[in-house]
């Protein structure tokens, strides 16, 4: 649960809620919401805190946390970034494990750096993340002496200081750019008054690099103390072991003497209505926003407290709803709309709200009416249509969430457990808050939500904000506060209507086809069923989640049919259709029939594949079979819709090119295919948008989907096969198909040959990015594809202790590896290395070096086992997933693989060895197909 209590704006409102319940309610507003219990919350005698729960999904492995309540808030103005940078010295030395063997360990326990061990800092608080398989003895042991290293035992070495300040750097450098220069400029008006204003977590860059070295020691004295701490231990664990290893590692950790208070900033309402305008060169859209004035809150703590948040939250929905439906109109007033309620601030609220507009001209028109929508729904409130789409749509997710309650995963209860630390945000367990849900929620009246959103004109202090390119008819701040006073002035505006939507996706029943084979697998424990009009749907049944099945389908075909005269037709036919929409239905529309149903399902068009995809709850599978029928055979025309699709769809493009990375991407792109104009899109034009025919893509779509020759779907999850078989028979039985073959093409495309090396010279920032793409073309097996994988997660190792770690020049980057049979025979092998422009030569140096140790060498042993371990670690996880199951069906149906490779995937992962890898690095690099692109900043 993240919610925040709504303050008691108007008593009105309050009256109203609890007039309307106390009566009748089983549960009593004035109760205090209880804490779950199957977590166990204890507190030492030294203050610090801690949280476990039992928790076998998945089997064999412990989610650790370490939280402490402090951030970059608490910062002396000689710190800044000092928070972040203790967070980051955590893995560089502490008493029982020196510089990197922290990393180094847990990678050879199947962890991996960055995915699965990792931190953040933010204002309030940081948090270190630490997953432990637990199948070996003594790991869980080491995973708590590094919880305790981290709370207690970093050792601050000076020269590790030193070494940390560059990769700290180049950190901020990944962040700078047009966006991060207009919010550093924005961000202090918002927050003026407050702390929060100049306590950015990345901190400052000149502090960084050169604060003297005890600041950040006395930072660590300072915050890091059990009174400010918690460890969270959710997983596949005895309590009482977990207990006691908390006992036995943070006992010992005391509170220094007269610390400074751990206090929480204020945020100061607005004292008038302001705005700021701030333009960028290389900004590539315009966004306006209005955010009001904060107000302090917290987090529920009693049942009426709750029933304020579902309040709040159902204004939100519907809210966003009507703003969702003004995007569908031709020529509508701004891209997108939304409002929120959310602040940067602990204990502080704040309502948000904010748009995406085409041009600066539109920026006033895109304000103003989201104003408008904000004061319709202060004057007028909403319709108890909208009300009881909302209503329907809660119960349904938390129905969801209920019945998946015994396969939740313990990631989701340890980022539970944190929040409940650190804000006090309650934890009564599923079964209680869907209790809560299931009484309250229907016996709040529209007239309740209403009076919600009056209290709201109580706020009427706002700040805007109009950011994006630099343009000649930009409208100044003081504009646009007078344009969103004159609508809060007017007289003139009226209350929203709903109109009635269809219930039945339908308009009739198709004619079911017949099943007229059927076989088994019983290696995948799979069940086939071939239909009468030539489709097939393969099953499985699962018990790894409740209440989930998911449901995919596959065959040949694909845009690379389609020849350049059709190329954006192609590309955009799913687009086009679903943003006209299906049958009697507008997309807002079709969403609003939903409401209620956990359904989806939708088309998929890729070069050389035709498909669909959708999920489902046990209960909504025929609405999920119904909306999959409903996409395939019926797609709407409607060219108000598409004219408008066109037109958003240019305009969130039209300042693309502004963007430095943006322009390197399209020149490399363009580079490696030679300007062949069949090559992939990797950066939209608005010209390219002018060039789709709505009759044409629509005819496309249904080329592709409008005929199921050949389609195989399958089915896994928690099924149950009497229910599935005559929806089966009706709803893909009943596809339309026609016996043709569908085939794919190739055609043609290829990457440059040989050697090339591009520098393009773009950007304000003091910024640069390598990419380098080294293709060939190979006979395909699955051994090669599994030792060229190999090849790109050693290598990634090697950059985290080479590159990062010994050079400091980079914060993040890699290597990865593409292997693809079809429609030809090719690997592609790409690396990213973001960095600054005094290091492109020494990375593109050390990055050579690393690739000519492993060609000649090949991997160490022990680099190769910690890749090999955490492979088998993760295969654990995804073996127990449903949706590794219908990505694995779907493609050995189509490609007719071997199952073993499947099944037994760990014996194919430890076959692996130095040799095979290094074999495989030798037909990687060995191609002399190698195109290395450098982005530098402009030359001034």
């Amino acid at each position: 649960m993240t919610k925040k209590q709504i303050p008691a704006m108007a008593m009105v409102f309050l009256l109203l809620v609890w007039t309307n319940l106390i009566a009748t309610a089983q549960v009593k507003l004035t109760d205090s919401i209880p804490v779950d219990s199957r977590v166990k919350i204890g507190r030492l005698p030294n203050g610090f805190t801690y949280y476990i729960r039992q928790n076998k999904k998945p089997e064999h492995k412990v989610e650790l946390r370490l939280v402490l309540n402090a951030g970059s808030i608490l910062e002396d103005d000689d710190q800044q970034g000092l928070a972040h940078m203790a967070e980051h010295m955590a893995f560089n030395g502490t008493r029982n494990f020196k510089k990197n063997d922290i990393v180094s360990f847990l990678q050879s326990i199947g962890v991996g750096f960055g995915n699965d061990l990792n931190a953040y800092t933010s204002f309030d608080e940081t948090v270190y993340m630490l997953p432990i398989p637990t199948d070996k003895p003594g790991n869980l042991e080491k995973g708590f002496q590094i919880l305790e290293d981290w709370a207690h035992n970093v050792t601050y070495q000076t020269n590790d200081i030193n070494e940390e300040r560059n990769v700290i750097l180049e950190e901020s450098r990944l962040g700078k750019g047009a966006d991060d220069r207009m919010f550093r400029q924005i961000y202090p008006r918002l927050f003026a008054g407050s702390r929060y204003a100049n306590r950015l977590p990345i901190g400052v860059d000149s502090i960084i690099r050169t604060y003297n070295p005890e600041l950040i020691r006395k930072f660590y004295k300072d915050w890091y103390r059990p009174n400010l701490m918690a460890a969270v231990v959710v997983g596949d664990v005895d309590p009482a072991t977990a207990e006691a290893l908390v006992k036995k590692h943070f006992s010992g950790l005391v509170n220094p003497v007269n610390p400074p208070v751990r206090t929480y900033s204020d945020v100061k309402p607005y004292n008038r209505n302001d705005g700021m305008v701030v333009t960028d060169k290389e900004a590539t859209n315009y966004s306006v926003g209005i955010a009001y004035s904060a107000f302090p809150s917290k987090e529920a703590q009693t049942v009426g407290e709750y029933e304020e948040d579902l309040i709040k939250n159902i204004f939100s929905s519907i809210l966003n709803q009507r703003l969702r439906d003004l995007t569908q109109q031709p020529n509508p007033p701004f891209l997108y709309g939304y409002t929120y309620f959310g602040s940067y601030a602990r204990n502080y609220d704040q309502f948000n709200a904010g748009a995406g507009v085409a041009t600066a001209a539109d920026a006033g028109k895109g304000l103003e009416t989201i104003v408008e929508e904000i004061e319709k729904a202060k004057r007028f409130g909403f319709t108890q249509a909208e009300l009881d789409r909302v209503k329907k749509t809660m119960e349904a997710g938390m129905d969801k969430a209920y019945n998946e309650r015994e396969k939740t995963e313990s990631s989701n209860y340890v980022d539970e457990y944190v929040r409940n630390f650190l804000t006090n945000e309650p934890i009564p367990g599923i079964a209680k808050e869907r209790e809560y849900v299931k009484e309250l929620l229907p016996l709040i009246t529209l007239k309740e939500i209403n009076a919600f959103a009056q209290s709201l004109q109580q706020q009427s202090n706002y700040f805007i904000t109009l950011t994006g390119p630099a343009a000649a008819e930009l409208p100044a701040a003081r504009d646009l506060v007078a344009a969103a006073g004159k609508v809060v002035a007017r007289t003139d505006i009226k209350a929203n209507e709903d109109k009635a939507i269809a219930t039945e996706l339908l308009a009739t029943r198709p004619e079911p086809g017949k099943i007229l084979k059927e076989t088994a697998d019983s290696k995948l424990g799979t069940r086939t069923w071939e239909l009468s009009n030539g489709t097939s749907v393969t099953f499985k049944k699962t018990d790894f989640k409740d209440d989930e099945i998911r449901m995919g389908a596959r065959r040949y075909g694909g845009t690379n049919a389609y020849g350049v005269a059709d190329k954006y037709n192609a590309q955009y036919a799913l687009s086009v259709v679903g943003a006209m929409g299906y049958g009697s239905f507008t997309p807002t529309d079709l969403q609003k029939a939903l409401a209620g149903k956990t359904a989806s399902a939708g088309a998929s068009l890729g070069g050389i594949t035709d498909g669909f995809s959708g999920s489902s709850s046990i209960k909504d599978l025929e609405t999920m079979l119904q909306l999959l029928y409903l996409k395939a055979t019926d797609p709407r025309l409607d060219t108000a819709l598409f004219r408008s699709f066109i037109q958003k769809n240019k305009a969130s493009v039209a300042y693309i090119l502004s963007n430095p990375e943006t322009v390197f991407i399209d020149t490399l792109f363009k580079t490696l295919y030679r300007n062949n104009p069949l090559a992939p899109v990797a950066v939209p034009r608005p010209e390219y948008f002018d060039q789709i025919d709505m009759n044409r893509a629509v005819q496309i779509y249904r080329e592709h989907f409008g005929d199921a020759s050949g389609m195989q779907f399958v089915f896994v999850g928690s099924i149950d096969e009497k229910i599935l078989k005559p929806l089966v028979e009706t709803y893909i039985g009943g596809l339309p198909a026609t016996r043709k073959k569908f085939v794919f093409k190739d055609n043609g495309v290829r990457p440059v040959k040989g050697k090339l090396d591009l520098t393009v010279y773009k950007g304000e920032a003091e910024k640069s990015l390598i990419l380098s793409l080294t293709t060939g073309d190979l006979v395909y097996s699955p051994d090669l594809a599994l030792n060229m994988r190999a090849v790109s997660e050693v290598l990634n190792i090697r950059v985290i202790e080479e590159l990062r770690e010994k050079i400091q020049g980079i914060y993040g980057g890699g290597t990865s590896v593409s292997v693809e049979r079809l429609p030809y025979a090719h690997y592609s092998f790409f690396t990213q290395l973001p960095t600054g422009p005094a290091k492109v030569d020494t990375l593109l140096m050390a990055m050579k070096a690393e690739i000519k140790n492993i060609e000649t060498t090949g991997p160490s042993k022990e680099n190769l086992d910690k890749v090999k371990q955490q492979w088998i670690e993760q295969n654990k996880v995804a073996m127990e997933q449903n949706g590794t199951w219908l990505e694995y069906i779907l493609s050995a149906r189509l490609e007719k693989k071997d199952p073993d490779r499947f099944l037994n995937s760990v014996k194919y992962i430890n076959a692996l060895t130095p040799e095979s890898v290094k074999a495989a690095a030798g037909k990687i690099f060995s191609s002399g197909n190698v195109v290395t692109a450098v982005l530098q900043p402009e030359k001034k």
